[in-house]
């Protein structure tokens, strides 16, 4: 298979290193000096370094894209806040294959990385999302990993899977990209809490309870969204939870860390030298959650948090003075 992965990020170029191995992969950027830079250097210094690209792996720029159409496959790994700007420029995607790996919701429409694609290129069938419990570094690295193709066009998924799964990332196949995608974006507003409360020392216990409860929230948002629930125990939402809320690799349970040490946020966005999809998203889930009545307490505390609205010191008891209710509800 011919592969196009747009996004010179961590996960873009993890992608590009991983499917380089087995099919004719190119990743594109937009960016002449990280081009250069990516040639000269033949592994990604800035964003994933110390991962060496394989011999196979093509590097060129996305406005020669025209260049070496056609290719069976387009991967977008761009933050969801540059998707629809990189759409715009490249009507050849039009009739394309995509599969979107970015995550989160799209600010001021609230739509999801697949959604922006459909409203773009309305007439494109063949679109899905590429979500899972996956670090850059371990996928880059060849460490075993599982992963979610979402798309709800279910025989184009399964045909791709097929195509794509390998001993290294197996690729498991559903039709509810809705709940893909809440998943992958509520993931990182609640992994910036479970790193907050770690680095308040709150210990395990508040931990399990917070990663519990935030499947909760990231489940009744999804639902209103018309996602099915028993999409929320897979790989995309349940299990990509997990790892962001409790793996060191995550940019978004640091940022957690940080802000319990009383770091200013702007401060530690700019030491992380990545973007944290949590801070981004968050305003937009809770536009979501208020629009369609949808309780998210642990993502209200957070936005509380990062405005002053609360100390660092008080969240842990506000959320446990709670009051009590029916687990299910």
């Amino acid at each position: 298979m011919k592969i196009i992965i747009i996004g010179n990020g961590a996960w873009g170029s993890a992608l590009a290193i991983h499917f380089s191995k087995t099919h004719d992969t190119t990743l594109l950027t937009r960016n002449h000096q990280d081009a250069k830079q990516l040639h000269q250097d033949r592994e990604n210094k800035k964003y994933l370094s110390h991962h060496p690209f394989p011999d196979a792996l093509k590097i060129d720029l996305l406005e020669n894209i025209d260049s070496i159409s056609p290719f069976d496959l387009v991967i977008i790994a761009t933050p969801t806040a540059a998707v629809r700007q990189t759409l715009a420029s490249l009507p050849i995607l039009e009739s394309t294959p995509i599969l979107m790996a970015s995550k989160g919701f799209e600010k001021g429409t609230g739509l999801l990385p697949h959604q922006v694609v459909s409203s773009v290129y309305p007439n494109n069938k063949k679109i899905g999302l590429l979500s899972g419990p996956t670090f850059a570094q371990e996928l880059a690295k060849g460490l075993p990993s599982a992963i979610c193709l979402s798309t709800d066009n279910l025989s184009w998924g399964k045909d791709t899977t097929k195509v794509l799964n390998n001993n290294i990332m197996r690729i498991y196949v559903n039709d509810d990209p809705i709940g893909v995608g809440v998943g992958g974006a509520v993931k990182n507003v609640i992994a910036v809490a479970s790193g907050f409360s770690d680095g308040q020392e709150a210990g395990n216990n508040a931990r399990a309870a917070l990663i519990t409860r935030g499947l909760a929230e990231m489940t009744r948002l999804a639902s209103s969204l018309g996602a099915k629930e028993d999409t929320m125990r897979g790989l995309g939402t349940l299990g990509d939870l997990i790892l962001t809320c409790t793996g060191n690799l995550s940019r978004n349970r640091q940022v957690g860390l940080k802000l319990a040490e009383g770091k200013n946020l702007q401060k530690i966005l700019q030491e992380l030298g990545h973007v944290a999809e949590g801070i981004n998203t968050l305003p937009e889930v809770l536009t979501i959650a208020r629009k369609n009545n949808v309780e998210m307490p642990i993502a209200e505390m957070l936005a509380a948090l990062l405005s002053g609205k609360i100390s660092a010191d008080d969240v842990v008891d506000t959320i446990m003075h709670r009051m009590p209710k029916v687990e299910g509800a």
